[in-house]
């Protein structure tokens, strides 16, 4: 017990010493910012904080961390220094385009189990460093996390709730105004691997199951880095978020499947990888092609303002109106624009009441008083923006 502990305190500590922990903190900084600056350039204000696409992963990442921490050390996960850096290299090579597109573990993990794959043929033609550099890879072990590390992505975009997603607006190809959402998030989930060498020694004779040959092994701390960033304006985001996770969630099943029949059928693990980097792109593109076949969801029509998007903490925000509902009526007034929103809210100047369409078609009510401080448009976007300073035309909104 005494050698475990002393293990996952030098684990933990040798965390710190991997550039990923780090790089991961400043692309969510820079992802932010970026939003931030066409927040205000879309709408005049920023609607989001910075950290806002890492916001509320914190739960998700220590319970999925801990699982899999669990299942790795239970079942004997051994994978090389050379693959932990080089897992975090691809990482940070496939984020540098400060996006979040590329970093499903199917693009991640399956485009380091393919450089693993070539590596020793490569390392044949040169003389700068060891040949046998990365001679021995924990294949199987690589696509047992791609399809578990899919599943947690899966689980990860479902728990995106209705105005957690990023909105931006365009001009559409009849010069109208119309909204889009960015469906995005970043997740960091810190996992225990096995090193070779260090003080820990096997306890039972199956263990570890994915041995690399030695006899004594370290623990690792790993700062795994997921995220995703899919733009939808077909349709609600919750909506399209929870038909790509399903899909992404199905795939997984089917990496982990192939990567556990690798265990008997060394090839299979190869198998997995590829289908996991081609079904997962399929999925991103099947998405776009439905997205594109559907007419704008965020569009003023005759019905009334839809909402675009609620800052948080504003009246809007307390009131909990969703985005994808129509306002009909501000103050018993009918409107059918946004500036007739805000002549009939100005209306009354110490409270206001609305009647909205939700997305089954009821007209529900909402009525309460204005505060001091509060937002003066009460926190609500609409993709009708007056804001915009260099619109978006539809051939390129996203």
């Amino acid at each position: 017990m005494e050698t475990w502990l002393i293990e996952l305190a030098n684990g933990i500590g040798k965390m710190f010493l991997n550039p990923l922990l780090y790089w991961a903190i400043i692309l969510v900084v820079l992802v932010g910012a970026k939003r931030i600056k066409n927040e205000r350039n879309n709408f005049g204000l920023k609607v989001f904080d910075i950290f806002s696409e890492w916001k509320g992963t914190w739960a998700i990442s220590l319970v999925t961390g801990l699982i899999l921490s669990l299942f790795s050390l239970g079942i004997g996960l051994v994978f090389s220094y050379e693959t932990v850096l080089l897992l975090s290299i691809v990482i940070i090579l496939l984020s540098i385009i400060i996006r979040f597109t590329m970093l499903s573990a199917s693009y991640t993990i399956g485009a380091t189990y393919l450089i693993l794959l070539f590596m020793p043929f490569i390392l044949e033609n040169q003389s700068f460093t060891d040949n046998n550099l990365f001679s021995t890879t924990n294949f199987t072990g690589l696509t047992i996390l791609l399809g578990l590390f899919l599943i947690v992505e899966a689980i990860v975009m479902v728990r995106v709730t209705r105005n957690e997603t990023y909105p931006q607006v365009g001009l559409g190809q009849r010069g109208k105004w119309i909204g889009q959402h960015h469906l995005k998030r970043a997740c960091i989930i810190p996992f225990f691997v096995l090193i070779p060498t260090g003080t820990i020694s096997s306890f039972a004779p199956f263990w570890p199951y994915f041995s690399l040959g030695g006899e004594t092994y370290s623990l690792l701390l790993i700062p795994f880095l997921i995220g995703f960033d899919h733009v939808v304006k077909g349709n609600l985001p919750q909506i399209a978020g929870r038909r790509i996770a399903r899909s992404i969630s199905i795939l997984g099943v089917i990496v982990l499947l192939l990567s556990i029949g690798s265990i008997f059928v060394s090839w299979l693990s190869l198998i997995a990888s590829i289908i996991a980097i081609l079904g997962r792109e399929y999925i991103s593109y099947r998405h776009r092609v439905y997205d594109k076949e559907r007419s704008p969801y965020f569009y003023t029509n005759e019905k009334g303002v839809k909402v675009l998007a609620v800052i948080p903490g504003t009246p809007a925000d307390r009131l909990n109106i969703l985005v994808g509902e129509t306002i009909i009526k501000v103050n018993g007034i009918k409107i059918n624009a946004v500036s007739e929103f805000y002549q009939a809210l100005q209306a009354s100047k110490a409270s206001f009441k609305l009647e909205l369409l939700d997305d089954s078609g009821e007209v529900r009510f909402l009525q309460s008083a204005l505060y001091q401080g509060d937002h003066h448009e009460l926190g609500i976007i609409f993709s009708d923006n007056q804001y915009s300073k260099e619109p978006i035309h539809a051939g390129s909104l996203g």
